[in-house]
């Protein structure tokens, strides 16, 4: 299947230049998602995982049902003051400004082998503050997922060492 065929493109959006890659389409066919998640669950097969921890709100649409299907336990990466128990927190650049990435703090156990799944690697900013997190509280990364990768932002640099498969690429 051409999974490229079912991500909408969206010229100018969210400024002039940016072309927004949109899954809405493909989450919305429950026949096509499945397939992106099974063949996702391929691609990972090799990796040892124990959890698989995603960014809100797009890693938990890729990163849950992938965590079901490999039948290993899920943990949301949120922004800060959403968790609602104690919480590690990391501040991170975006483009125009900073934000902060939170965990629970007893999310991960030191030695559990954690994998990242979202939606999109394009500047690395938000997948290498998550790898941070899971590593501060003593979790290995057994690589990272997502459904597209922007090759031209090299993300992939912000990820020195990371195991990471990536569905489709622009």
């Amino acid at each position: 299947m051409n999974f490229k065929d079912y991500i909408r493109v969206i010229p100018d959006f969210p400024q002039p230049g940016i072309s927004f890659k949109d899954i809405t389409t493909l989450l919305n066919d429950g026949e096509k998602y499945r397939q992106t998640i099974d063949e996702l669950k391929k691609m990972v097969s090799h990796m040892k995982i124990d959890l698989i921890a995603g960014p809100e709100a797009r890693g938990f649409v890729v990163g849950a049902p992938l965590a079901y299907a490999l039948g290993v336990g899920f943990v949301p990466i949120r922004k800060s003051g959403k968790l609602p128990s104690d919480t590690i927190e990391i501040e991170y650049d975006l483009e125009y400004g900073k934000d902060r990435l939170a965990m629970h703090s007893d999310a991960i156990k030191p030695g559990q082998n954690v994998l990242i799944a979202d939606d999109l690697l394009a500047t690395g900013g938000t997948i290498s503050t998550s790898v941070q997190l899971v590593k501060q509280l003593g979790g290995n990364i057994a690589g990272a997922a997502f459904l597209i990768e922007l090759a031209d932002l090299n993300g992939r640099a912000k990820l020195p060492g990371v195991d990471i498969v990536s569905l489709v690429t622009y």
